[in-house]
């Protein structure tokens, strides 16, 4: 493949700084134009030297400081004729997606990443899409944005489902397998999750992910999402697109193909593959990461989802069909139970019956043609109405 140009969207985060370890493996492949963050001045300073980066940009913080950090860390490896340009507020991501590079990497976690996700996608870039969010809460808004084959996606799971759809024509794909790890609380009844601590919720068994990830990961939230994710990446029906536990996460997802056949794509559960793919797709990268051993015995365990003890998947497939800006509610709501949930103030089990009682709240209150889901206002006023609400509902 020819080199790429990358700009890198929240560059200090755990999918951010695995991308910088890609492209330093590959560095005749591809160039860092611009990096964002929201305000670890520190490492962005650090990653801004190592790699030259022409625009440097950060939600919160001072000019001053990230200029100081910039050039301490260039004065220790004597580039002190470095000097990029800085942008700090709220509207720095933007920028950042919005420089025209080859690849425009989304790292960003949560709704925060939609404008950069639109940026991105008027500038002509190829999207390799981590913030699922701005998929999601933007629907048919990004979708309508996107030309064909521009976004790519880099979750594991939609990752897997677009190398196994290689195997075939979308015409003759039966059903989508969003595999599922179960979380930390895999075989507990609804019941036994009524006292589960926030550091019980964040003890992910394979993955080590930011609070709202992981936690959304325990409660199945994040599948839920998946499975929306996978509906508007692919344009299949939500009830050919399933969920299965699968504790081991080898297999990230599979594809059911009319004539009986399944192809799956597996490794190891960790997101280098997908995320070098993401920079570099449709091609592959050499030695990304370690296959799995064959020499090895191994069982592989698959079980179905227990909806009553985790509701979440069944509630966005009801958020789903109905469109709008449900997605946008259910995603919101969620945010603002997530964060209750970590500071005391309600249960476990209590985070997806709150964004449950704000979609029905939605569902009352407004017809869809309350909130606009073809523009960026309109969606993200749905957002703020969802957290308003989440607060109302939960008492805060």
């Amino acid at each position: 493949m020819s080199a790429r140009s990358v700009s890198l969207l929240g560059s200090t985060g755990s999918i951010g700084t695995q991308a910088l370890d890609v492209i330093g493996r590959n560095r005749d492949l591809f160039t860092v134009t611009a990096i964002s963050a929201g305000s670890n001045v520190d490492l962005i300073a650090r990653q801004a030297v190592e790699f030259e980066v022409p625009l440097v940009a950060v939600a919160s913080g001072s000019p001053d400081d990230v200029r100081t950090a910039i050039g301490a860390y260039a004065g220790e490896l004597g580039r002190t004729a470095y000097a990029p340009e800085i942008v700090v507020g709220e509207e720095a991501a933007e920028t950042a997606a919005a420089v025209g590079a080859d690849v425009v990497l989304n790292g960003i976690t949560g709704s925060i990443g939609l404008r950069p996700t639109l940026a991105a996608l008027a500038a002509g870039s190829t999207l390799a899409l981590a913030n699922k969010e701005s998929l999601i809460i933007g629907g048919d808004l990004v979708r309508a944005a996107a030309h064909p084959d521009q976004i790519v996606p880099v979750d594991s799971e939609h990752s897997a489902i677009a190398q196994s759809l290689r195997g075939g024509r979308s015409e003759e794909v039966r059903r989508l397998v969003v595999t599922a790890s179960g979380g930390p609380f895999r075989g507990r009844s609804r019941a036994e999750l009524a006292d589960v601590t926030p550091e019980q919720a964040l003890a992910h068994p394979n993955f080590s992910m930011g609070r709202v990830i992981t936690t959304n990961s325990a409660t199945l939230v994040n599948k839920g999402l998946e499975v929306i994710e996978a509906h508007l990446l692919f344009d299949i029906p939500f009830d050919r697109i399933d969920v299965v536990v699968h504790p081991q996460q080898l297999i990230h997802s599979m594809v059911e193909f009319r004539d009986g056949s399944t192809i799956a794509q597996l490794g190891p559960p960790r997101m280098l593959v997908p995320i070098a793919l993401g920079l570099s797709w449709p091609e592959r990268l050499d030695d990304i990461d370690e296959p799995c051993d064959w020499s090895m015995a191994q069982s592989w365990d698959f079980a179905p989802l227990d909806d009553e003890a985790f509701p979440a998947v069944q509630l966005a497939r009801r958020v789903g069909e109905a469109g709008g800006t449900f997605p946008a509610v259910y995603n919101a709501a969620n945010e603002v139970a997530v964060d209750a949930f970590h500071d005391g103030r309600i249960g476990f089990v209590d985070i997806v019956d709150s964004v449950e009682r704000v979609v029905d709240a939605h569902a009352e209150a407004h017809t869809g043609s309350d909130f606009d889901a073809s523009t960026v206002e309109g969606v993200l006023s749905a957002d703020a109405w969802a957290r308003g609400q989440a607060a109302t509902v939960l008492g805060l």
